[in-house]
């Protein structure tokens, strides 16, 4: 079950973040090869800026992602959801590629619970709820 976490040191339109959750969905499902109804996302979004990171000017809005995935997954597949993402926020949150950071936290398939049951280890083309 990824969990995946945005935050963003500025206040997203309602309407932006439905789209990003959209894509995200998505774009998970298609990269990472899974199905899409264990994925959960969560948006932070701030009028207040209270993020950092250290290479972006104090005046410049900011967005940080964690991603927690069970393990399996390749370089190549982490590389591309990194980009795809960044390339997203970038023309439709108006925030720089330069201005964020992605994180993953890769677990084992029992470390994800749902109501009814654990998930397994990842495997290519898995849907685990319907599996």
């Amino acid at each position: 079950m990824p969990y995946l976490k945005f935050e963003f040191s500025v206040k997203v339109d309602d309407d932006k973040i439905e789209k990003l959750l959209n894509f995200t969905k998505n774009k998970f499902s298609e990269i990472m090869s899974t199905g899409t109804d264990h994925i959960a996302i969560s948006v932070t979004d701030s009028k207040n800026k209270k993020l950092f990171l250290g290479r972006v000017n104090n005046y410049e809005n900011v967005c940080l992602m964690n991603f927690h995935i069970r393990k399996g997954r390749s370089l190549e597949q982490k590389k591309t959801i990194v980009s795809s993402i960044m390339d997203y926020v970038e023309k439709n949150i108006d925030i720089k590629t330069h201005n964020q950071y992605l994180t993953f936290t890769e677990h084992r398939g029992e470390d994800f619970n749902l109501y009814e049951k654990h998930l397994t280890n990842w495997k290519t083309g898995d849907d685990p709820l319907n599996d």
